[in-house]
This record gives C-alpha cells, sequence and structure tokens, in this order.
C-alpha cells in the first residue's frame, strides 16, 4: 500500500512537471502577456520545487519505477526551470539595455513605435527616454476611472514632453462605435457607422458629421489624438467560424465602395475639426478575409485589378483628401507579395503606396503582437525592420508591450550593422514632424 501510495505521489508530480512545460514555453509570448508575471512565477516556484524535493527524496526511493518517474521528473522540471530563467534573463537584459542607452540615441528610431502598456510607471520610463512615439490606450487603461482621470494620466505623460522640449505624444485609442468601442465606458457608447446611413447616404450626411462630433469631442477632451478609425474595408458578408476577433462584417461601414468613401471622408474630416487624426484601416482590405490576423495567417488572393476598382477606392479617395493615417493589416496580398504580410512587404509598401500611389501620408501597421507577424517565418525582429525599411513611418505594439524591447533591439542592431535604408528614414521622419506639427 505505501508503494502504491508512493508511485502515486510520482505520477502526480510527473503530471505537474509536464503541465508546466507550456508556460514555460509560451509565458514570454504575447498570447500569455496578461498572465506573463503570474505564469513565470508558476514555473519558477513550481519547477524549483520539483527539482529539490526530488533530490531529497533521492534515497527513499524504493524501486526501479520510482527512479525512473524520479529522473523523469528531474528532467522535465528542470527544462521547463532552466528555459524559463534563460528566456527571462534573456528579454531583461535586453530590456536594461535598451533602457541604459542615451535618451539621443534612443529618440530616432524611438519615434516610430507607438505602444500599449499596462503599468504606468514603465511606459513613463520610456517617454523620459524619448523612446516612443506614442500610447495606446484601451479599456484595460481606464477600467473605474472618470474622463477626467483619464485626462489627468494622459496629461501626465504629455508633461514629461513638454519638459524635455520634445513635439507631443500620440495618445492613441480603438474607438470605432460598435463592437469596438474601448473607451466606453465613460465614453459614449454609440452604434457603428453602418447604423446611420440606411437611409439615402447624401441626406445621411449630417448624421455622419454628428457621430463623429461626438467622438472628436469626447476624445479631445481627455487627450485622445488618434483614433483608429474608421474601418474602411468592404463588406462582403463574410462571416467564419474562424475569425473570432476581426469580425470585419460588423465593423464595415457598408459594401459598397463609394458610400464608404464618402463616409469615412466625412468621419476623419470632421474628427480632424477637433484635433483628432484619424486612420483608415486595415490596408489592403480584410473584408474579403475568412480568418483572424490575431490568432492566424491570412490571404487575400483578389486581383490587383479588381482592388483597385473596388477595395482600393476608399483608401485612396480619403488618402487623398486628408491628413488621415493608414492603417496596415497582416493579410498577405498574394498577387503581390505571398511571402510577407502587407505590413511589413516591400512589394506592397514601397513599390504600390510610396512609389506607385506616391501617397506620402503616415502608414502605421496593426498591432505587431498579432499572430501573423510574430509568428511569421519573418518573426517579430525582422518583420519591424522590414516594415521600416519599406517606408512604413509607426509600428503598433498595442496588446504585449514587452515586444517593444526586442523590436527595439533589432532596429538598434540594424542601424549599428548599417541595415536600415537611411533615405527611407529620413523621407520618414519629415512624414512624422509635419503630421504632428497638423495637431498643434
Amino acid at each position: 500500500m505505501i508503494v502504491f501510495i508512493k508511485l502515486l505521489i510520482k505520477l502526480v508530480k510527473l503530471a505537474l512537471a509536464i503541465s508546466l512545460v507550456f508556460p514555460a514555453v509560451y509565458f514570454r509570448t504575447p498570447w500569455l502577456a496578461s498572465l506573463r508575471g503570474e505564469a513565470f512565477g508558476l514555473v519558477f516556484i513550481l519547477s524549483l520545487g520539483l527539482i529539490v524535493s526530488e533530490i531529497a527524496g533521492w534515497a527513499r526511493n524504493s524501486s526501479k519505477r520510482q527512479v525512473i518517474l524520479s529522473v523523469l521528473i528531474l528532467a522535465i522540471a528542470s527544462f521547463s526551470f532552466s528555459l524559463a530563467v534563460t528566456t527571462e534573463v534573456k528579454f531583461q537584459l535586453t530590456k536594461q539595455a535598451i533602457l541604459n542607452r542615451e535618451a539621443s540615441q534612443l529618440e530616432t528610431l524611438g519615434q516610430h513605435f507607438i505602444v500599449g502598456y499596462r503599468n504606468l510607471e514603465e511606459v513613463k520610463i520610456l517617454v523620459e527616454k524619448g523612446a516612443i512615439a506614442g500610447v495606446f490606450i484601451t479599456r484595460r487603461n481606464i477600467q473605474n476611472k472618470t474622463p477626467d482621470e483619464i485626462q489627468q494620466e494622459i496629461q501626465s505623460l504629455q508633461a514629461i514632453r513638454a519638459n524635455q522640449g520634445l513635439s507631443p505624444l500620440w495618445i492613441a485609442t480603438d474607438q470605432e462605435g460598435g463592437i469596438v468601442s474601448r473607451l466606453s465606458p465613460p465614453l459614449t457608447k454609440l452604434p457603428p457607422l453602418s447604423s446611420i446611413i440606411e437611409k439615402d447616404i447624401d441626406s445621411a450626411k449630417e448624421d455622419v458629421i454628428r457621430y463623429a462630433s461626438i467622438q472628436g469631442k469626447e476624445l479631445s477632451e481627455i487627450g485622445i489624438n488618434l483614433n483608429f478609425a474608421p474601418v474602411v474595408d468592404l463588406n462582403y458578408g463574410v462571416i467564419s467560424s474562424e475569425d473570432k476577433y476581426s469580425k470585419i462584417y460588423l465593423r464595415a461601414i457598408s459594401a459598397d465602395k463609394d458610400i464608404v468613401a464618402k463616409v469615412a471622408l466625412w468621419y476623419c474630416q470632421t474628427l480632424a475639426d477637433y484635433g483628432v487624426t484619424c486612420t483608415i484601416k486595415h490596408f489592403p482590405g480584410l473584408g474579403r478575409v475568412d480568418t483572424d490576423t490575431h490568432l492566424e495567417d491570412a490571404q487575400l488572393k483578389t486581383s490587383v485589378a479588381e482592388l483597385t476598382q473596388a477595395d482600393w477606392m476608399p483608401f485612396r479617395e480619403v488618402m487623398s483628401k486628408t491628413n488621415a493615417f493608414t492603417m496596415l493589416g497582416h493579410a498577405q496580398l498574394i498577387a503581390v507579395d505571398p511571402d510577407h504580410p502587407v505590413s511589413f512587404s516591400q512589394q506592397v509598401v514601397t513599390d504600390i503606396i510610396r512609389d506607385k500611389w506616391q501617397h506620402n501620408g503616415i502608414l502605421i501597421t496593426d498591432d505587431f503582437s498579432m499572430h501573423a507577424v510574430y509568428s511569421s517565418q519573418d518573426g517579430l525582429e525582422a518583420a519591424t525592420v522590414k516594415a521600416i525599411n519599406a517606408g512604413v513611418d509607426l509600428i503598433l505594439m498595442a496588446y504585449d508591450t514587452d515586444l517593444y524591447y526586442n523590436a527595439m533591439n533589432a532596429l538598434l542592431q540594424a542601424e549599428s550593422a548599417n541595415r536600415l535604408d537611411i533615405t527611407v528614414l529620413k523621407r520618414s521622419n519629415t512624414r512624422l514632424k509635419q503630421a504632428i506639427r497638423k495637431i498643434l
């Protein structure tokens, strides 16, 4: 009976050791960003405990089965412990190497990043270092806060920049209306834009302006100067069980390209009246895509000719008539570049948007924390370098702030190795300076 109980205990320990492998491998990935501290602590304490208990009780192993189980427990627990500690140490060394640099070394490349945050004090350090261009504010940053409290938090960040004599930060959010209303409450929860254009489009102009005025006024009052809206993807009614977060069919304005172009133009012009820059998204258009780039790769297989006549018309219309930012999605445009998501594709960004279209507005990526980038064949670091060299102006790290340090490290290393295109960087720096001046 005693032998049986000992074996049972060993089996429980083995099961525990095996269960720790997953968090040990993935705790530094975006999927566990919100539980990263807890996951690392769990792996560290439990795996170390298993190692110590097996070493201390080695002499009490009275059978060959117990010895085999002890060896397995030690091997698996040691693997999890060493992997987690090595991964964490490597990250912390990278982070400290970034933070220990002089602000002057970080400002040039830091102006290409907008980051989300979970810890206000940590992001303040990045602001003090001039290491970022802006912050992304979402629901986790405003829970149980009044508009005045949100405004004060934003002002505390802007005050740091002002004291340094630097231009204001981009303070960004995702306030589309409908299912993507990151600041509601406390800001007004509005329906999707599509719901107010069900009548004749020209007679809906006043309603669109009134809608955008509510958002523009409320965003401006708390200090938001960049809104990741409107969605100008055309609504093809694509509904897929594989689409957990994008849900373009619920967020798109219309299936009609002319309606989308008009509404987006009115919306962006109205936001600009309140000092808020709009962002048209998600180029090259996600309306036809049936997978979710948050969780997996996505491919847009439509021809360039068809996209030019339909999906891209609203983008080009708003690009040509406003100072809107354009958000680059992570779908692969198969007809142009089947190997890279659009967000860091030179064939799309450089050859089409910058060269063929001669567009000189700000290009910002969708969140680089998403699977389609983080788990791409290039990986986060190479994708960051390719995006900047292609002519992307801003890299968004909204969900997982820690990815910023790896991305910034990649840019610094590329700069040291002369792998950054200086001409492209200079043009981007000029665009960024001009963009921030327009909201002052």
